[in-house]
């Protein structure tokens, strides 16, 4: 006797799934502002130079998340865990001065044109998720792409943070909103 079909079940992970992996899993990988001792001298600089860059794409990051509450306010809830998850990447990579708690309660005008990329909200709910995915999954790349001359620990924190950039970018498309 044949079993009866079920529901079209969904493809993929559900939301809660990876909003409750995500923070687990850059535990495991090793969230730190620190390096595994890797040779000093202009590789270090290099690693440095490389880890300041990151935590200002995770700062600015945080700013467009903040342009876009602060115009499409409804959105708040379903972005707050995103953003939140976006300062921890920062402080991973030994920022957070600009990307503070606090600053998603009440952001103010400066920040939302503090820079060229926030300065701008689209009109409707579906192209302000549709930019920040698109900033996501731009910056996932490029850290994607700059694996290849990371050091160990630094490699393993981009790498992570790409892939939870991933998980965002499927949160803001793909989630059930």
């Amino acid at each position: 006797m044949p079993f009866p079909s079920s529901p079209r079940a969904r493809s993929g992970p559900r939301r809660r799934s990876l909003l409750a992996v995500a923070p687990a899993a850059l535990t495991l990988t090793g969230c730190t502002g620190g390096d595994s001792g890797g040779p000093a001298g202009e590789d270090s600089s290099a690693a440095d130079r490389a880890r300041a860059r990151a935590a200002r794409d995770s700062e600015g990051l945080v700013e467009r998340y903040d342009a876009v509450i602060a115009a499409r306010p409804g959105l708040a809830g379903r972005l707050g865990p995103l953003r939140e998850e976006v300062v921890r990447h920062a402080r991973a990579f030994g920022g957070g001065r600009k990307a503070s708690p606090s600053a998603s309660s009440s952001p103010s005008p400066s920040v939302t044109s503090a820079s060229p990329s926030s300065a701008t909200v689209p009109g409707n709910d579906k192209d302000a998720l549709a930019g920040l995915a698109a900033a996501e999954r731009e910056l996932a790349g490029r850290r994607t792409k700059a694996l290849g001359g990371a050091p160990g620990e630094l490699a393993r924190l981009l790498a992570s943070v790409a892939a939870a950039g991933a998980a965002h970018v499927y949160l803001l498309t793909e989630g059930d909103a």
